[in-house]
């Protein structure tokens, strides 16, 4: 009976319910600066600098349950190489935080990407709102310089009103702080109003992204952003609401899951050293889809930054 069962305690979870703790069912690390990794996966549960419906602090706790629906796949379609066979991943949980303390969260925040930075690794943040992606870019350009910045998004979110913490002001501070070139940056999907005059970022609006193909999209962000470090990040309420209900914000008329997909798969070849997910919301979601489209996207970025490193080694 023993010697049938010997494998109770380090048998391997194939099942899509069941110990969904991590992202990808990767190892949970507390301390992740001394392990040995590629990729730490870091949630922030934040969602303090909403400007519409909360529930965002859910939302890393979600993304890495859909993930779960993923990890079966050991190569993920239509990739022709097993991610985990070449990138170390570790999930190193949730940034823990003083409970509505939005000063103690950023700095908190950019110390920690700061440590993992310096450690020698990358980061792959799960949101929590948008606004996390400030004190991350403040940490990578102490690594990095001035990068640019590919911005998935319904909003530009380069607004000049609300508070020191507010989910629509990043990237009218990070330009000022030198955090990221404008000129060198790409907005994809906007749909709501902005100043168009003197925006300073280059924007490829929902409507041109819907009537445009994926390779014709990629074509422009390559172009823009040269061979500038880059920071991409995806605010999930850039996919219309059929795809993504749960964000706080909704706008119609964004683009298919499928169409993101494609265009991300096609960003090979950038200089990809920063990424995160954001904005989902649970609590408005609709059989967890928005949740399995970020786990999804995450995961796709995961193997766009791969594809990059194989490449270069081969060079």
């Amino acid at each position: 009976m023993t010697a049938q069962f010997n494998d109770l305690f380090n048998k391997e979870d194939y099942s899509l319910y069941s110990n969904a703790m991590t992202f990808m069912r990767r190892p949970l690390v507390k301390n992740p600066l001394a392990e040995k990794a590629d990729v730490v996966v870091f949630g922030v549960p934040f969602d303090m600098a909403t400007s519409g419906r909360s529930g965002a602090r859910m939302g890393p706790d979600a993304i890495r349950r859909a993930s779960v629906n993923l990890s079966w796949e050991s190569k993920k379609f239509p990739w022709d190489f097993k991610l985990f066979d070449h990138t170390q991943v570790i999930d190193a949980g949730d940034l823990v935080f003083d409970c509505g303390d939005a000063e103690d969260l950023t700095l908190r925040l950019e110390a920690a990407a700061d440590h993992i930075l310096e450690s020698g690794k990358m980061l792959l943040g799960l949101g929590g709102d948008h606004f996390i992606t400030l004190p991350l870019l403040r940490a990578y350009k102490k690594h990095y310089g001035e990068m640019a910045l590919i911005h998935f998004d319904a909003h530009t979110d380069t607004y000049n009103n609300g508070s020191r913490y507010d989910h629509g002001t990043m990237f009218y501070h990070a330009p000022k702080e030198g955090l990221i070139d404008p000129a060198s940056s790409v907005q994809i999907g906007i749909r709501t109003e902005y100043k168009q005059q003197g925006h300073g970022f280059n924007v490829i609006n929902a409507m041109q992204a819907n009537d445009l193909s994926a390779d014709q999209i990629v074509s422009q962000i390559k172009q823009i952003v040269g061979d500038k470090p880059v920071y991409l990040t995806f605010d999930i309420d850039c996919l219309d609401p059929a795809y993504a209900p749960g964000t706080g914000t909704p706008v119609c008329g964004g683009i298919s899951s499928d169409k993101a997909l494609k265009i991300i798969r096609a960003l090979q070849g950038i200089n990809l050293v920063g990424m995160d997910v954001v904005e989902v919301s649970p609590a408005y979601d609709q059989s967890e889809i928005t949740a399995l489209a970020a786990a999804t996207i995450a995961l796709e970025l995961l193997y766009v930054w791969t594809a990059n490193k194989l490449s270069a080694a081969t060079n």
